[in-house]
């Protein structure tokens, strides 16, 4: 009984100091600029798009 209170105690404490210890990280100041996400990413997003759709095509051609 004594272990199941400290593991809950343990948890609980861990749900409360969490939040403070996984802060996001400050913001940049006004001298950096900003760059756009493009061209690479959305290349990837397209193949990973169209790699799960040709599995799932794949996977409706076996089942029937």
């Amino acid at each position: 009984m004594k272990k199941i209170i400290t593991i809950q105690l343990l948890i609980a404490l861990l749900i409360i100091c969490l939040p403070a210890i996984l802060h996001a990280q400050p913001g940049f100041g006004d001298d950096v600029d900003d760059v756009p996400i493009d061209g690479g990413l959305s290349l990837l997003v397209a193949a990973g798009v169209g790699y799960g759709a040709k599995k799932i095509k794949g996977r409706k051609k076996n089942i029937s």
